[in-house]
């Protein structure tokens, strides 16, 4: 689900699932091993996020949402995301996302996990979070990643209100993304963008990415600790929602 390599010090992964790179357990599972590599091997220097094809990543896995038959699945499932997701935007290392094309739901969630956001110049190109329209709310711990990421309570009421799928420029004016290359050099600026963070003087980056992270990793922790937020995952079981579920499946397909 994840194909990982090594390339001038610096981990490339890449999301390999399907036509739409939808992120299964295999997935969260391939992904926290290479935030583990990262940290713990002193020779890498950071990591890049892509996708193959068309798509960065259209989210979760529908299939396996869909097939929740009781609520300590769904409980079980996305607890799981979110120690990953956390792990991720913790992670000792840079983190760059390179976005080759459309990113929804999840896949978006990744990229705000990040600590920067490349996004290739296409017109076709979307990015978004349609939770809203489907019926299904994020969880505290992704909640708390989406706000850190667009830094801005009215921009995470914009992408999560009204649950719009953008193009390229429009995310770029709404900070969503932090820049916009050509394909061809996509991977090349997120390298440079890593190795620029990375290469100074007794590297610093891992200190100071850790103070600005951990009030926002504080505050998830307690929350998913101290909150009773697991029934908010009966949405699953919602025929409505179902229903909608198994629509977007349907035209991914």
């Amino acid at each position: 689900m994840l194909d990982t390599k090594i390339e001038d010090n610096i981990m490339v992964v890449t999301f390999t699932n399907g036509k739409t790179n939808s992120i299964t357990k295999k997935s969260l599972d391939d992904l926290k091993e290479a935030v583990v590599k990262a940290n713990q091997d002193k020779s890498i220097k950071g990591i890049i996020l892509t996708g193959q094809e068309r798509f960065f990543s259209s989210g979760f896995d529908l299939y396996t949402f869909m097939g929740f038959e009781k609520l300590s699945d769904a409980v079980d499932f996305i607890s799981y995301a979110d120690e990953v997701f956390l792990e991720l935007f913790l992670s000792s290392k840079p983190v760059v996302c390179a976005i080759n094309g459309h990113a929804a739901a999840g896949g978006l969630i990744l990229a705000m996990a990040s600590d920067y956001r490349i996004v290739v110049n296409h017109p076709k190109i979307k990015l978004g979070m349609s939770e809203i329209k489907i019926g299904v709310p994020l969880s505290v711990a992704q909640s708390a990643i989406m706000r850190f990421g667009l830094d801005s309570d009215k921009k995470f009421r914009d992408v999560m209100y009204f649950g719009d799928m953008v193009d390229v420029p429009t995310a770029l004016r709404k900070e969503i993304v932090d820049e916009v290359v050509e394909a061809d050099e996509l991977i090349g600026r997120a390298k440079s963008i890593i190795s620029t963070w990375f290469d100074t003087p007794g590297r610093p980056f891992s200190r100071i990415k850790e103070e600005l992270k951990k009030d926002t990793a504080d505050r998830i922790k307690k929350r998913m600790s101290e909150t009773d937020w697991h029934h908010t995952l009966n949405c699953f079981f919602n025929p409505q929602v179902k229903e909608a579920l198994a629509f977007v499946q349907s035209r991914m397909e």
